[in-house]
C-alpha cells in the first residue's frame, strides 16, 4: 500500500520513461559536510595472488540435481482482533545439522533454519500478515532481518536485538508491500557473516493476484525456480572454513547454487522464471546465459523484476550484474535450445567492475540440460508488467555517505555502529522524499547498499565506468552496488513508519567490522493521527526474546501450545503494528497536502546547506538510546 503522493509520482514518472534530469543542490548538514572532510581512505592492496583453488578439488561440477528449498506451511492460523484478517503463524528453528559437500570428506556442521540451508522458503500472500517465531537452539546469538519488508523498529532485525541460545523470538511481519522476492537472514552484531555463512539465510516470497494474472511462468519449483547464491572456502578435510578471523572479504571458490555446489537442472524447451538471491557475504556476479558448446556467446533474456517486485516493463539484457543481496527475477526461453545444454555462468572481475577473487571454477553456476520434444507453453512476459510506484521528485540532495576503510576500520564517513554515541547519521521527518549520495572512492573496494525499510529509486551512478543499468531504472530497489569509484544517488520515501534502522554495506565482513549505521525516521509535530504503540525504538524490551523449555518445544507444550500461541498472537496484535496503517497513510496525506507535491521537504523548516570551505562546528551531535 502506497499513499497518495506516491502514486501520482507513480503516474508522471511512467508518462516520462525515463530517469528524469535534475539539477539538484546540495543541503547536506554541516555536521556531515565537517566529518566528510575528516575522512581517511585507507590505501588497498596493490596485486592479488591468483589461485586455481582453496578448498579441496571438487569433482561433481554439474552432476548433481538442484535441490528446491521446501515451502514452509504455517503452522497455525490466527484472528485478528482488530482487523479481523488472518495472521499466519510460522515457527522456525534455528539448530545445526551436518551435511556431506565433498564425497569422499568430513562432513560439513552447519546451522539452518530449520536445520536446512538455504532454509525453507515462506510464501504469503500480500496483505496477510505473518508471525514467525524464531526459536534458537544453536550455538550463538542471533537477530532475524526479514530483507525488503517495512517492519516495525522491533521486528526487523536490529543487529544489539539478539536472541540467545535457549531463547525464542516473535517477528511480526505487515506484508503489505508489493509482490517480490524478500529473503530472511541473519543480522547479529558482529557475528552476521559468521551465521549468514553457515547457512541462516533463506527466500521469503510475496504473492499478489495482481502479479498472477500477468501470465508468467509459475508454480514453484516446477517453473518459477529459485536461484539462490552463495560462495565459500573449506578446509582440506571438507568442513566449512570459519570466517572470524576475516577483515577485507571473503569471495568463496565452490559456488552453491540451494546450497549444492554447481548443481544442473533438467528443463523443458519453454520459458522459466528464475529468482535469483546472492546471499553470499561478499562475492558479486556477472552473470549471464550460453550454450555448453559455446559459452563465450552470451544469450539474451529478460529480468522481469529487482529487490522490491516487478519492473514496469521487461528488460532485454545479456549480463545481469548482481551483488550482495541483490535480487533479480529473470525470464529465460528455453524453446530455442530443445536438446542442448545451457549453462548459467559467471563473467572474471564481475565483468570488469569488481575485485573478486576469481578462481578455477567461479565461471561456472549452473546447467541445464533442456528436454529435446517440444512442449506447450502457456506463459507469456507482457510488454508492460506494472506501474511502479517511485517516490515523488525532490531537488536536494539530503545525506551524503561515503563507505570507505580507515585504520583498518570499514566505516561511513568516519563512525561505526558500535559507536553508539554517533551512529545514528541521519534524521528523516516521516513522509519525506530524501536523495542519498552514498560513494565509494576506492579503487580496491566495492560495496552493496543496504537501506532498511524504504524502497528507493537509483538516479544517477557517475565516478565509475558504467551508468545506471536498465534494470536498475525501471524498478524500485533496497541495495545498490558501488563499484569501483562510483557515486550513486538513490531516492527514497521515508514512510510509513517512524523509528530507528539501519543502512549498512551488504559485504558482510565489511558490516561486521563497522560498516553500519543508523537513521532515524522522526515523529512530525501536530501530526494528526495517534498510533495506539509507540514501535520506534528497536531495543525496545517489550519485544525482546524470551526463554523456552526445549521440551515443552518438543511436544508442543507450554507457550507452544495452540491456545499459547493464539493468546499471543492475538496480545501483539492488539498493539496494532501494522493494523494502523490505512489511517497513518491519510494522515501522512492530509499532513503534507498543499505543501508541495513534488517535493515534499518544502514543508519543513530548511537545513542551512554547508557552505564551502567547511566551518568549523562541533562535532556530530551525540546519540543515546532513547527512552519511550
Amino acid at each position: 500500500m502506497f499513499s497518495k503522493l506516491a502514486s501520482l509520482a507513480a503516474a508522471s514518472y511512467l508518462c516520462a520513461g525515463a530517469i528524469a534530469q535534475r539539477t539538484l543542490e546540495y543541503a547536506i548538514p554541516p555536521e556531515e559536510a565537517l566529518a566528510l572532510s575528516q575522512v581517511v581512505e585507507e590505501d588497498p592492496p596493490t596485486f592479488s595472488i591468483a589461485k586455481d583453488h582453496e578448498s579441496p578439488p571438487y569433482d561433481l561440477i554439474y552432476r548433481v540435481p538442484l535441490p528446491i528449498p521446501p515451502l514452509k506451511q504455517p503452522k497455525q492460523v490466527v484472528t485478528n482482533p482488530v482487523t479481523g484478517k488472518d495472521i499466519l503463524y510460522f515457527e522456525i528453528e534455528e539448530r545445526l545439522f551436518q551435511k556431506q559437500i565433498f564425497p569422499n570428506l568430513l562432513p560439513t556442521t552447519l546451522v539452518g533454519y530449520d536445520g536446512i540451508t538455504p532454509g525453507p522458503t515462506i510464501m504469503v500472500p500480500r496483505g496477510t500478515e505473518a508471525v514467525v517465531r524464531f526459536v534458537n537452539n544453536a550455538q550463538r546469538e542471533t537477530s532475524v532481518h526479514l530483507h525488503g519488508s517495512p517492519s516495525r523498529a522491533p521486528f526487523d532485525g536490529w543487529a544489539a536485538d539478539t536472541t540467545n541460545p535457549g531463547e525464542y523470538k516473535d517477528y511480526y511481519y505487515p506484508n503489505f508491500e508489493s509482490a517480490r522476492l524478500l529473503w530472511y537472514h541473519d543480522h547479529a552484531l558482529g557475528i552476521t557473516a559468521e551465521n549468514a555463512y553457515f547457512g541462516l539465510a533463506a527466500a521469503y516470497i510475496l504473492t499478489d493476484p495482481a502479479e498472477d494474472v500477468l501470465g508468467l511462468p509459475s508454480g514453484y519449483g516446477e517453473f518459477d525456480i529459485p536461484i539462490i547464491l552463495a560462495a565459500k572456502f573449506y578446509n582440506q578435510n571438507g568442513t566449512l572454513e570459519s570466517q572470524l578471523q576475516e577483515d577485507t572479504s571473503t569471495w568463496g571458490d565452490i559456488i552453491h547454487v540451494n546450497g549444492q555446489p554447481w548443481p544442473f537442472m533438467d528443463v523443458q524447451p519453454r520459458k522459466y522464471r528464475f529468482r535469483v538471491l546472492n546471499t553470499g557475504i561478499s562475492r558479486n556476479y556477472a552473470l549471464y546465459f550460453a550454450r555448453s558448446s559455446n559459452t563465450e556467446a552470451q544469450l539474451p533474456f529478460q529480468v522481469i523484476a529487482s529487490d522490491s517486485g516487478l519492473l514496469d516493463s521487461p528488460q532485454t539484457v545479456d549480463t545481469l550484474f548482481i551483488a550482495v543481496a541483490e535480487r533479480y527475477e529473470v525470464v529465460f526461453d528455453f524453446a530455442p535450445f530443445a536438446g542442448q545444454q545451457i549453462e548459467l555462468r559467471n563473467l572474471d572481475d564481475v565483468g570488469g567492475f569488481g575485485v573478486d577473487d576469481d578462481f578455477e571454477n567461479t565461471d561456472k553456476v549452473l546447467r541445464f540440460n533442456v528436454a529435446a520434444d517440444p512442449v506447450d507453453d502457456p506463459s507469456t512476459v507482457p510488454a508492460q508488467l506494472r506501474a511502479v510506484p517511485f517516490p515523488p521528485e525532490t531537488q536536494g540532495i539530503d545525506h551524503h555517505f561515503e563507505f570507505h576503510r580507515q585504520h583498518g576500520m570499514w566505516l561511513i564517513n568516519g563512525v561505526g555502529f558500535e559507536d553508539v554515541a554517533n551512529r545514528v547519521l541521519a534524521n528523516v521527518p516521516r513522509g519525506t522524499v530524501e536523495i542519498w549520495e552514498l560513494e565509494n572512492k576506492s579503487g580496491g573496494w566495492t560495496h552493496p547498499i543496504h537501506v532498511h525499510l524504504v524502497d528507493f529509486r537509483v538516479i544517477s551512478r557517475t565516478g565509475g565506468k558504467r551508468g545506471v543499468e536498465p534494470y536498475e531504472e525501471h524498478g524500485l530497489k533496497d541495495v545498490v552496488w558501488l563499484a569501483v569509484g562510483e557515486t550513486v544517488r538513490v531516492e527514497a520515501h521515508y514512510e510509513p513508519w517512524t523509528g530507528l534502522y539501519m543502512f549498512h554495506c551488504h559485504n558482510l565482513i565489511h558490516e561486521d567490522q563497522d560498516m553500519m549505521a543508523a537513521f532515524n525516521v522522526t515523529m512530525l509535530q501536530n501530526f494528526g493521527y495517534n498510533e495506539t504503540t509507540d514501535f520506534s525504538d528497536p531495543e525496545d524490551d517489550r519485544w525482546d526474546a524470551e526463554p523456552f523449555d526445549l521440551a515443552d518445544f518438543r511436544a508442543g507444550a507450554g507457550i507452544f501450545t495452540p491456545e499459547a500461541i493464539e493468546a499471543k498472537i492475538q496480545m501483539l496484535a492488539l498493539e496494532q503494528p501494522y493494523s494502523e496503517l490505512d489511517a497513518v497513510q491519510a494522515a501522512l496525506d492530509e499532513f503534507w497536502e498543499g505543501k508541495d507535491i513534488g517535493d515534499p521537504n518544502a514543508a519543513l523548516e530548511k537545513r542551512e546547506a554547508a557552505p564551502e570551505p567547511c566551518p568549523k562546528t562541533s562535532p556530530i551531535p551525540r546519540y543515546r538510546r532513547f527512552v519511550l
